[in-house]
C-alpha cells in the first residue's frame, strides 16, 4: 500500500509539473507543510519537517509571511521583524524589484507598499551585502600576501580630459603625442608631471596653467613614416576634483563604497610608468626576451621557444586594491606569448612544422597547409624589408588562395586604364627583386577590397604583439613547464621585481604624495578542518582528506550501481590495442569496479573495432536497438581525434548513452588508479553517487531544503567571431548534495550576462522538486566567469532572473538566494611565514587556507579560500565575493560550507579549487563546445551562409546542445 501510495503521489507530481505554464495562472507547489512527516529527497535523505525548520504555516501561500523587516518600516514607520525558525531574510524592496517587468535602476527610493505591485515600484539601488563578521573556525596561521601597503595623501588631485585628433590611435601612439605635447606647451605644464591613461584621462597635482571652463587645443607635431610628420590636436578640458581624502575614508568604513573615480585616478597614477617602459596587456606589463637581463627566466635560450612562432614574454602584474585600512598594490610575476620578431618564411615553416628547406622546393601549399596559416598569421601585423629603411608596417587580412607567380591584381599604367600583373613580376620590374619562394601564396594586407598583396619573403612579424589566439596542447605544456614556480621561488621572484624595479622610487607616484611599502604584507589566515566523506557498502566508512586528498581503496561508493549490459567501440587500430588487450582492461576493470561497489556483471554484450567518426553514430544506433537495457559504452581512442566529439554528440545529444573514453595508452597499461577514476566517472553518469558529505559536519544550512547553483559562461577563442558564447547552469537534486542536472544554453557571442537564466533556473527547480518532492526555501548560487567590473551588471540582472524563475513557478514563492562570484583569474598569491605550514614538493600553503582580513574588501563580504592541493607552481586562492545574501550567511558558516563544497567533486578522490557545481558548470559549457563541432564545421570558415540570419544560426545550435531525456536524468558531463 504504501508503494502504491508514493507512486500514485509522484504521478500525481510530475502530472502537475507536465501543466505547470507562464503567465498569470499560475499551478502552486503541493503544500509541503505539516503534513510530512520526516519527507524523502529521492536518495534516501530526509529532510525534517517544516515545524521541526521553525517554518511559517503558509511559507508559501503568502507572499507577504516571507518579510524580514516589518511592514511598517516601508510606511515610513520603525521596527524589525523576521521569520520564523531558520527561515531566510530577505529585502523586501529587492524582492520587489525583482518581480517580472520592475525596473532595476535607480536611486533606491522607497515606494509606497500600499495597493503597489512589482510593476509599481520605481527604482532600486543594488549594493552587495556588508561584510557581516570574521571567520573564527579554524587553525592559525601566519602568511605573506603579494600585497603592498600604499600610503595616500589627503586632498584631491585634478582630472582632465583628452581627445585627440586623428581618434582610434593606439594608446602608444597617443601616450607619445601627449609627451610630446607637456614638453612643447610648458606655458601651460610648468614643472608638474602629469599621469595619463593612454585614452581619455589625466590627471594632476596641481590645476594647469588654465581656467576650469576652458577648452584648449593643442597642436603637436610627431616624425612619421617615410619622413613624413603626422600632425595631431589635443584638446584638453577640466573636468573635476578627484578627492583622495575619501579613499581613506572607505578603507576605514567611515563610508559603504569606494569611490570609484578616486580609485581609477590611483591606477592610472601608479600605471603611468610602466606604461611607458613596457609593452601593457591589461593590467600587465611585459618587456621582450632580449630587452631584459633577468636570466634565471632563460630569456635567451630555447627553453622560451613555444613553437609555431611564439615565445613566452616574462613581466609583472599590477593593481591597485583596496582592502581593510590601507589601499593595497597587488604585485605579480607574470607571464604571456608573444609572437616572435622573425621573417614570415620562418613562422610559415614554424606553424606548418617543416624546415626552411621543404617551403623552397618549388611546391606549393596544400589546401590544409594554407588554411592552418591563414589561422595563424590572419590579423597579425608585419612590415615590409624590400624598401630599405621605410619598413612600413601592414596588418594581414587574409591570405591568397593563388602562389606569387600566379596571383594578379589591377596595375594602372595610366590615369584611364589598368592590366593584370603578378605579384612575381611587379616585384620583378619594380623592385629588381626576384623572388625564391614564387610558388607560395601572398599575404593580403589593409583593407581585403584593396587587394594590396606582398610576398612572404619581403615581410616580418612585428615584435610585441601578444597572440590571443589559444594555444596548442604542446604549447601549453612547454609554458607551464617554463613557467612554474614553486611558492618560495615566486615570492623571492616578487620580492626581487619590487626592490629592482621603479615600482618603489616611481617619480609620478612621488608627484602626487603616494608612497609603496617594499614589503609584502603580513596577513592572518585560518585553515579549516577538512570535512569527513561518508562511503556506502556493508559498513558505511568515513574518510578524512590529509592535505586534500583521500585514498578510494578498502572504501565503496555510497551508492554504486551495476552495470549488467555494456560495450565496447575501440577506435583504435587492431595492431596497435590487440584482444588480448581489451581483454585485460575488461577484467581489470571488473575487478576494480567490484572493490569500488560498482559490479560490471559479465562480458561486455558488444566488443568491436571501428575507424573514423562516421561510424559512430551508425554503431550507436545500432547498440541502442540490438541491445535493450544498454547502459554504458566505454570508447578507445587513440590519443586526440575528432571521434571523441562525435561520440559525445551522439552520446549525449542524440540517444541519450552513457558513454566513457579511454586512451589507448590507459588500455595497453592498466594501472589501478586509472581504473578507479575510471570508476568514479562511470558511477555517477550511470546515476550512481560515489560519497557524500558526512551529515553531521554539514552547516546549518543543510538543515532546510536548499539547492546548490552553479553557473559559467565560456566564449570562444578570441578573434572567433562566428561561435557562440555558452551558458550553462547546473543544480543540486539531492540533499548531500552530490547528484547535479543541468541545462545550456548558447548566446550571442561575448555576451557576459546569462540570457536564459529564467528558463534554466525555472528547469532545475522543476528537476529539484521532482528529486526531492520538496521546494527549496534557500538558493545559493556559485557564479564563475564574473570580473569585478561586472559585477553589479551581473547582479542586476542574474538576480531578478532567479527571483522570476520562482514567480513563474508560483505566486509568492520567494525562497532566500545567496548569489557568490567565484573568480580564479586574479593575481593574489599567498605565502606560509613559517616552513612548518608549508605542503608538497612546491612548498605551497595548506588546503583550507582562509583570509578574510587584511587584502579584503574594507567593507563588502569577501574572502580567499585555497582549498586544494597544490602540485605544480604556486598555489592561486580562489576569490570569493558574496554579491548577495538573503540568508544572512555568517562568514564561518559559508567559507566552510563553500571549502566542504570542494570535496564533492565526482572525478577524483582531491579536494578541487572552486566549489563542485561552479567546476559542473564548466564542464557543461566545454561539453556543449563538443555537441558543437559539428553544426560549426556546417557553417564554414567565412561569414555565415547566405540567407541565414544570426537569430537562425543560434537557433540552429540551441537545438544542437540540447540533451537527451535519457541522459540529461544523470550527470552525463562527469
Amino acid at each position: 500500500m504504501a508503494a502504491t501510495g508514493i507512486d500514485q503521489q509522484q504521478q500525481n507530481v510530475n502530472n502537475m509539473f507536465d501543466a505547470l505554464t507562464f503567465g498569470e495562472n499560475h499551478i502552486p507547489f503541493p503544500n509541503q507543510g505539516n503534513g510530512m512527516i520526516g519527507h524523502m529527497d529521492g536518495m534516501g535523505n530526509t529532510y525534517p519537517t517544516n515545524n521541526a525548520l521553525g517554518f511559517q504555516h503558509d511559507l508559501f501561500m503568502n507572499p507577504m509571511t516571507n518579510m524580514p523587516h516589518d511592514m511598517s518600516a516601508l510606511h515610513g514607520g520603525s521596527g524589525q521583524g523576521s521569520t520564523g525558525g531558520g527561515g531566510a531574510n530577505f529585502d523586501t524592496r529587492a524582492m520587489l524589484a525583482l518581480a517580472p517587468g520592475a525596473p532595476l535602476a535607480g536611486d533606491n527610493t522607497n515606494p509606497e507598499m500600499s495597493g503597489a505591485n512589482a510593476n509599481q515600484l520605481t527604482a532600486f539601488n543594488f549594493q552587495c551585502p556588508k561584510r557581516p563578521d570574521h571567520g573564527m573556525e579554524g587553525k592559525a596561521i601566519s602568511l605573506r600576501a603579494n600585497h603592498f601597503k600604499v600610503t595616500i595623501p589627503g586632498g584631491s588631485i585634478q582630472f582632465y580630459n583628452i581627445d585627440i585628433v586623428p581618434e582610434k590611435c593606439p594608446r602608444k601612439v597617443n601616450r607619445d603625442v601627449v609627451r610630446v605635447m607637456i614638453d612643447a606647451y610648458p606655458r601651460i605644464f610648468g614643472n608638474c608631471k602629469p599621469v595619463y591613461d593612454g585614452k581619455r584621462n589625466m590627471y594632476t597635482k596641481e590645476m594647469l596653467q588654465m581656467t576650469a571652463t576652458e577648452r584648449l587645443e593643442l597642436e603637436v607635431t610627431m616624425p612619421g613614416e617615410a619622413n613624413q610628420d603626422r600632425r595631431f590636436t589635443v584638446g584638453v578640458k577640466w573636468n573635476q576634483s578627484v578627492s583622495l581624502s575619501k579613499l581613506e575614508d572607505a578603507m576605514a568604513g567611515r563610508i559603504r563604497n569606494v569611490p570609484a573615480e578616486a580609485l581609477q585616478a590611483m591606477d592610472v597614477i601608479l600605471r603611468h610608468l610602466p606604461s611607458t617602459q613596457y609593452t601593457p596587456v591589461g593590467r600587465s606589463f611585459f618587456s621582450s626576451p632580449v630587452s631584459t637581463s633577468r636570466s634565471n627566466y632563460h630569456h635567451n635560450n630555447e627553453h622560451g621557444k613555444l613553437g609555431g612562432g611564439r615565445e613566452v614574454w616574462f613581466g609583472f602584474h599590477q593593481s591597485v586594491r583596496p582592502s581593510q585600512w590601507k589601499m593595497m598594490l597587488n604585485i605579480d610575476v607574470s607571464a604571456t606569448a608573444f609572437y616572435r620578431k622573425m621573417s614570415v618564411i620562418d613562422f610559415m615553416a614554424e606553424v606548418l612544422e617543416q624546415p626552411i628547406t621543404a617551403l623552397a622546393d618549388r611546391r606549393t601549399l596544400s589546401d590544409a597547409q594554407r588554411v592552418k596559416f591563414t589561422k595563424e598569421i590572419r590579423g597579425l601585423k608585419i612590415e615590409i624589408t624590400h624598401c630599405g629603411s621605410m619598413r612600413r608596417k601592414y596588418r594581414v587580412c587574409n591570405v591568397t588562395r593563388r602562389p606569387a607567380q600566379t596571383q594578379t591584381f589591377p596595375l594602372q599604367v595610366d590615369h584611364n586604364s589598368t592590366i593584370e600583373c603578378t605579384v612575381a613580376k611587379y616585384f620583378s620590374e619594380k623592385y629588381k627583386f626576384q623572388l625564391k619562394y614564387p610558388h607560395l601564396p601572398c599575404l593580403q594586407v589593409g583593407q581585403e577590397q584593396k587587394h594590396t598583396y606582398l610576398p612572404p619573403e619581403v615581410c616580418e612579424i612585428v615584435s610585441g604583439q601578444r597572440c590571443i589566439k589559444k594555444l596548442t596542447d604542446t604549447q601549453t605544456s612547454t609554458m607551464i613547464k617554463a613557467t612554474a614556480r614553486s611558492a618560495p621561488e615566486r615570492e623571492r621572484e616578487i620580492s626581487k621585481l619590487v626592490n629592482d624595479s621603479n615600482i618603489i622610487k616611481d617619480p609620478y607616484a612621488a608627484e602626487f604624495g603616494i608612497s609603496i611599502t617594499p614589503t609584502m604584507t603580513e596577513v592572518r589566515g585560518r585553515v579549516l578542518a577538512a570535512p569527513k566523506l561518508l562511503y556506502g557498502g556493508r559498513t558505511k566508512v568515513t574518510a578524512l582528506p590529509n592535505s586534500g586528498v583521500w585514498d578510494l581503496r578498502g572504501k565503496q561508493f555510497h551508492t554504486g550501481i551495476e552495470v549488467k549490459v555494456w560495450a565496447i567501440a575501440c577506435f583504435a587500430q587492431q595492431q596497435h590495442v590487440k584482444e588480448h588487450d581489451l581483454r585485460n582492461f575488461t577484467q581489470s576493470l571488473q575487478r576494480i569496479s567490484s572493490d569500488a561497489g560498482m559490479p560490471i556483471i559479465g562480458q561486455p554484450c558488444f566488443c568491436k573495432y571501428a575507424v573514423g567518426v562516421d561510424q559512430v553514430e551508425p554503431m550507436f544506433k545500432y547498440l541502442k536497438q540490438t541491445y535493450p537495457g544498454l547502459q554504458l559504452v566505454c570508447v578507445v581512442l587513440p590519443g586526440k581525434t575528432p571521434v571523441y566529439a562525435e561520440v559525445k554528440r551522439v552520446g549525449d545529444t542524440v540517444l541519450g548513452i552513457a558513454t566513457q573514453c579511454v586512451q589507448a595508452k590507459n588500455v595497453i597499461k592498466t594501472t589501478p588508479q586509472t581504473l578507479s577514476n575510471l570508476c568514479l566517472k562511470m558511477n555517477v553518469k550511470l546515476g550512481g553517487v560515489n560519497s557524500i558529505l558526512l551529515p553531521t559536519v554539514r552547516p546549518q544550512i543543510f538543515n532546510e531544503p536548499v539547492i546548490f547553483l552553479g553557473a559559467d559562461i565560456t566564449h570562444p577563442p578570441a578573434g572567433d567571431a562566428r561561435k557562440p558564447s555558452i551558458a550553462a547552469v547546473v543544480g543540486s537534486m539531492d540533499a548531500h548534495p552530490s547528484r547535479y542536472a543541468a541545462t545550456v544554453r548558447v548566446q550571442q557571442h561575448r555576451h557576459e550576462i546569462i540570457t536564459d537564466l529564467t528558463d534554466m533556473v525555472r528547469e532545475l527547480l522543476i528537476q529539484f522538486y521532482k528529486n526531492t518532492r520538496f521546494k527549496p526555501t534557500r538558493i545559493v548560487m556559485y557564479r564563475d566567469g564574473v570580473s569585478e567590473g561586472q559585477f553589479l551588471n551581473v547582479l542586476q540582472h542574474e538576480l531578478r532572473a532567479i527571483r522570476e524563475a520562482c514567480m513563474t513557478l508560483e505566486r509568492g514563492y520567494q525562497p532566500g538566494i545567496t548569489f557568490i562570484a567565484v573568480q580564479k583569474r586574479h593575481h593574489t598569491r599567498l605565502f606560509a611565514c613559517d616552513k612548518k605550514d608549508q605542503v608538497g614538493k612546491a612548498q605551497n600553503i595548506p588546503p583550507g587556507t582562509t583570509v578574510d582580513v587584511g587584502i579584503t574588501h574594507p567593507t563588502e563580504f569577501d574572502f580567499f579560500l585555497c582549498s586544494h592541493a597544490g602540485i605544480q607552481g604556486t598555489s592561486r586562492p580562489s576569490h570569493y565575493h558574496v554579491l548577495w545574501d538573503d540568508n544572512n550567511l555568517r562568514a564561518d558558516e559559508l567559507q566552510q560550507l563553500t571549502y566542504q563544497m570542494c570535496h564533492t567533486y565526482v572525478r577524483c578522490t582531491r579536494s578541487v579549487s572552486i566549489p563542485a557545481p561552479a567546476y559542473y558548470a564548466h564542464l557543461v559549457a566545454f561539453r556543449a563546445r563538443y555537441h558543437l563541432v559539428d553544426r560549426e564545421h556546417d557553417s564554414g570558415e567565412g561569414s555565415q551562409p547566405s540567407g541565414t540570419s544570426e537569430d537562425t544560426t543560434l537557433s540552429n545550435m540551441a537545438r544542437a546542445v540540447q540533451i537527451h531525456p535519457d541522459a540529461n536524468s544523470v550527470m552525463y558531463f562527469a
